[in-house]
């Protein structure tokens, strides 16, 4: 149990890091001259048209391309057809089935997050490119948040082996060959999501 509470401790301790890196990235904004209301990011005028300056144009940005940066392209986009279903069933799956197990809906628009397209300083091509790379990143941890709820459902047991990253649920699981927990105490973690505070 010791242990149990030193693991939650750490976990708790690791939230509050990573909400403070997240107020030292918004106070950015500022340095860099901007502002977001909504979900709309706004630059100063001064500041867009020096943005502008930077942009390097297409036929100077393809120039210098390497060959390899441009036969890997393609194979790169590939990706998005996968990803595009995998986002497709993932969400069919989470409309679902969450409201029937009880579980809070994970919100789509904290993890899918494509806001450099407003950056003029990037030309057309760097701006799709941040608008893929914003899309499938985002897509993973959103995914991998409906999955992290969805093993605290089904499965909230620790690997035996040490994992390479840990997901947001993990502190809340059992230990691995705790047969008295799992029986005693399963069903309590199926419905402990009380920490998302009423997320929707």
């Amino acid at each position: 149990m010791e242990k149990m509470e030193k693991l939650e401790e750490l976990i708790e301790r690791i939230k509050k890091l990573e909400n403070e890196l997240a107020a030292e990235i918004q106070k950015k904004e500022e340095e860099f001259f901007y502002t977001i209301r909504g979900r709309k990011v706004l630059f100063e005028q001064e500041v867009k048209r020096r943005h502008k300056e930077y942009a390097t144009r297409l036929a100077p940005y393809l120039a210098t391309a390497t060959l390899f940066n441009l036969l890997t392209a393609p194979v790169i986009w590939a990706c998005l057809l996968p990803a595009l279903g995998l986002d497709l069933m993932v969400s069919i799956y989470h409309a679902v089935c969450f409201p029937i197990y009880g579980i809070p809906k994970v919100r789509r628009s904290d993890y899918i997050v494509m806001d450099r397209h407003a950056l003029r300083y990037l030309n057309l091509i760097e701006k799709i490119n941040c608008a893929y790379c914003g899309y499938f990143n985002g897509l993973i941890c959103y995914v991998q948040e409906i999955a992290a709820r969805t093993e605290q459902y089904w499965c909230p047991i620790k690997h035996a082996r040490k994992i390479a990253a840990i997901h947001s649920r993990y502190g809340k699981f059992l230990e691995y060959g705790d047969a008295e927990g799992y029986k005693k105490r399963l069903e309590r973690l199926r419905q402990d999501f009380a920490d998302l505070g009423g997320e929707n």
